[in-house]
């Protein structure tokens, strides 16, 4: 067994909550040290583990110990239920240290009543950044874009550079990749590599290093557009550009991360037809959440049972059919759910688009009817060694290779139908391709068993 290193991070089962035995105040240990030694980011986690009350309580009795960095790291419904028992200056302070982008995001979680105090004590640039920024419409580059990146004119040389960024100082960002090369405009034209400028000499002119194969963002753009484009060019920071083609400020790649992460996390949600539920929310809000999906989901159960009860008299004639009528329509619905997964993240991700839309159908309507047949024939066995019956087998081997064929249609072309009509696949395919698959599972499966059993 290799011993541990002191800077290796403790695994989550081993690493003890030291937040809540510090508020606890059970032993003699200095917990305050340890606090003041924990990573922001395993603050964060241990603080949003704390209860609503505790996590208030700790604001503001130890706001102090709540650093710019670890409102940074925290969620930001965390965020929001802290706020208002930090002091102002405080608060005023993480704003003017961070940079503009994670400054913003901790504002807008603000009352308004906080962000006029707020803004009454920032000084005038960060408070014309932080306007600036919420001028935007949520998710999109200009909400989330950092403000603060170098940029040079091409005729300086490397020794120009990198006195201007050290006679900068504190106005650099904490954090940046790369050193954008503009014309007397602001208009980007290149950008050198962070690593490149500091390998060539003093003397050496920017022009003769910068790189001109560069990939902009505009500021009105959606968050998902800006990622895919990162994801696509393998991009570490881009430039963002106003209206007139000049650069206002970059977008990095930990901050494309958590847009990913987001963008990932809400279509997996989305697909259950559930909001994520957050250390804060309680069961009410949860409730009020996802009672409307609930609901729909009941109108179409609704409709699936007005089709069983028009085949009552079937089913009272071979109750066979009730014990093989969920297998039919529960397969067909995993069948349409898997083609709905596939389809939604080939969509977000552009592999699947209008001009691949109908290879994509013809092979999910292959694979269905593939695996329709195998699980067909499976279960016609046996329902014939089961019931003794051929007939109900045949109508099982039908009509499970008919529901299979509509479930892997509707997964892939239910979502191109609502992308195509300027809605999100994710939010409201399920519920329609779930209506599909039952509907027609239970009508091609009493349907036949009408047909040939009566």
């Amino acid at each position: 067994m290799t011993e541990k290193t002191p800077n290796t991070p403790p695994t989550e089962t081993e690493a003890p909550n030291i937040l809540r035995q510090f508020l606890r105040g059970d032993d003699g240990t200095d917990r305050l040290s340890q606090i003041k030694a924990l990573h922001p980011a395993d603050f964060a986690d241990q603080f949003e583990q704390l209860t609503n009350d505790a996590r208030q309580g700790f604001a503001e009795n130890n706001a102090t110990l709540i650093s710019p960095e670890i409102l940074a790291e925290l969620e930001d419904e965390v965020v929001e239920d802290i706020l208002p028992f930090l002091p102002a200056g405080q608060i005023a302070e993480a704003l003017t240290e961070l940079d503009s982008d994670d400054a913003t995001q901790i504002f807008e979680e603000m009352e308004d009543e906080q962000r006029e105090e707020i803004l009454e004590v920032l000084e005038p640039e960060d408070r014309a950044n932080i306007e600036a920024s919420l001028a935007f419409d949520d998710e999109t580059i200009g909400r989330l874009m950092q403000r603060e990146f170098v940029a040079a004119p091409p005729f300086w040389t490397v020794g120009d550079t990198v006195d201007h960024m050290r006679a900068t100082g504190e106005n650099l960002p904490d954090l940046f990749f790369n050193i954008w090369i503009v014309d007397t405009r602001f208009h980007p034209i290149g950008y050198i590599p962070v690593s490149v400028l500091m390998r060539h000499p003093r003397n050496t002119e920017l022009s003769a290093l910068l790189n001109d194969q560069i990939i902009t963002i505009e500021q009105n753009m959606d968050q998902e557009e800006a990622a895919y484009i990162f994801e696509k060019y393998h991009l570490i920071s881009a430039p963002v550009l106003d209206d007139d083609g000049r650069i206002t400020g970059i977008m990095t790649a930990d901050d494309i991360i958590d847009i990913i992460q987001d963008e990932n996390k809400e279509d997996m949600l989305a697909l259950a037809g559930v909001s994520d539920a957050g250390v804060t929310d309680t069961a009410l809000s949860t409730v009020q959440a996802r009672a409307p999906w609930l609901l729909l989901n009941l109108l179409t159960a609704i409709l699936a049972s007005f089709v069983i009860a028009f085949f009552d008299y079937t089913i009272d004639q071979f109750v066979q059919l009730a014990i093989l009528m969920p297998v039919v329509a529960s397969m067909g619905g995993n069948a349409g759910t898997q083609a709905l997964a596939v389809a939604v993240r080939s969509l977000a991700e552009r592999d699947l688009t209008p001009q691949n839309a109908w290879r994509a159908i013809r092979r999910e309507a292959l694979a269905a009817l593939i695996n329709g047949f195998i699980f067909a024939a499976m279960l016609a066995v046996i329902a014939y060694i089961w019931f003794d019956r051929q007939d109900i087998a045949i109508v099982a081997f039908i009509a499970m290779i008919i529901n299979h064929f509509f479930a892997g249609i509707a997964g892939i072309s239910i979502p191109l139908g609502l992308k195509k009509m300027g809605l999100d696949p994710a939010v409201s395919s399920s519920v329609f391709v779930t209506t599909v698959t039952d509907v027609i599972g239970f009508l091609a499966f009493l349907g036949f068993a009408a047909l040939m059993l009566l």
